[in-house]
């Protein structure tokens, strides 16, 4: 006999992704009574490049999950191509974890989601979020659409992590400003010699079917299982649109590079999508709600990369929650705290990035050296922790203050 469906609780999180699910476990864990929904039946897919950088993984530590992670594939760190050059960089260690891993999504979320029910927190799944029933500037409740009806769960407090598109985001104001950086990303899945390499790969020279240099990236994520994630991702802003075709370009990728990676047979389950980076979205919160993760626009401006950050705001906006902190100003300060300094200063480097022409004259440069790559590694992955206090972490803050005096319009602004 299935349960009744709440009507009422204290936190209502809003997707079930990792940001969701990260928020729906450390609010249940603090004694909270929660309800995670997500429009989605689990297990699903979803468009990523699989990847679990050393601070995602300090993460999924926090939260009890390093042993489900050894028992996928670890790596030791990145394997930049480009240029003529093969540079490998070791994750740096530090206060974060040396290691990384990939799990494809459909897996991950599913187990997230399945920790966060383990916590306490009760699931709902297949229901849509189409409106909210407010009182002044609260929201009183959410409205969703099930398979058979509408319904409403009437909240206290409610945590939007619904991704990048964030419709619900959308309902309570979100605005996403394009003047800065952004990213047209695909993923496909495919077979490989080299899925249990130790080594995640990135090619920094990416070009096109004419053989044109394109502002982006490509990249192998070997995920243990005889597969890999291969995939590309390009880098634009509303002055300097891409008019690059995702799925040409990735199957242009996999060609240029299959033999070097044993790669066989068609490319799998290729999607794409458009991320929202570096914090470019206003009004990420009210006085009893907020928005985490991609639907708050914390996604890296270098990479791409958002799992990290969805775990991390997640916990974060937990802990506000449990404190009665509050949210509201408290929360955008929060995530100006945390990210805007870093989202500042990587998204104007992003941008610079868009220029092909740029690419080809420092590409050559940056590959050549062991020493500057590897301090790219670390500011790209933003692998610098507010505890490091070495000279290439004080450079990146200092970068960032100095970015952030001068943007137009700063991180969640």
């Amino acid at each position: 006999m299935t349960s009744p469906r709440p009507t009422s609780t204290d936190v209502l999180v809003v997707g079930a992704g990792p940001a969701g699910s990260a928020a729906a476990a450390w609010a249940a864990r603090a004694g909270l009574d929660v309800v995670l929904a997500d429009a989605a039946v689990f297990p699903r897919d979803k468009t990523c490049g699989d990847g679990l950088t050393p601070r995602a993984i300090g993460e999924m530590q926090k939260l009890g999950l390093e042993d489900w992670l050894r028992s996928h594939t670890v790596n030791q760190g990145l394997r930049a191509h480009g240029f003529g050059q093969t540079l490998l960089l070791p994750w740096p260690g530090g206060s974060l974890p040396d290691w990384g891993s990939a799990v494809a999504r459909t897996e991950l979320d599913d187990h997230l989601r399945t920790v966060a029910l383990d916590s306490g927190a009760t699931g709902i799944d297949g229901a849509r979020a189409v409106g909210v029933r407010r009182e002044g500037e609260r929201v009183a409740a959410v409205v969703f659409r099930g398979a058979e009806a509408e319904f409403e769960i009437a909240c206290r407090w409610l945590v939007v992590a619904d991704g990048v598109r964030s419709p619900l985001g959308k309902l309570l104001g979100r605005e996403w400003h394009r003047d800065t950086v952004y990213a047209v990303a695909g993923r496909s899945y495919v077979d490989s010699d080299m899925s249990d390499d130790p080594w995640i790969s990135s090619h920094l020279e990416l070009r096109d079917e004419q053989g044109e240099l394109v502002s982006g990236y490509g990249w192998i994520f070997p995920l243990g299982d005889g597969s890999v994630n291969l995939g590309a991702g390009t880098l634009a802003t509303s002055k300097r649109p891409t008019d690059v075709a995702i799925k040409p370009l990735m199957q242009t990728y996999a060609d240029t590079i299959g033999k070097d990676f044993g790669l066989s047979g068609e490319l799998r389950m290729p999607t794409s999508a458009l991320l929202p980076m570096g914090g470019a979205v206003s009004n990420v919160a009210g006085p009893n709600w907020a928005l985490i993760g991609d639907a708050a626009a914390c996604v890296n401006p270098l990479n791409g990369e958002g799992i990290d950050y969805g775990l991390e705001t997640g916990r974060l906006v937990a802990e506000h929650v449990a404190s009665g902190t509050g949210l509201g100003e408290a929360w955008r300060s929060t995530l100006v705290e945390h990210y805007g300094e870093a989202f500042s200063i990587a998204r104007r480097l992003a941008g610079i990035a868009t220029q092909p022409k740029v690419v080809s004259a420092l590409g050559p440069v940056g590959m050549r050296s062991d020493w500057l790559m590897t301090l790219a590694l670390r500011w790209m992955g933003n692998l610098v922790d507010d505890a490091d206090r070495d000279r290439a972490a004080r450079v990146w803050q200092w970068a960032g203050r100095r970015s952030m005096a001068r943007d137009a319009r700063p991180p969640f602004s």
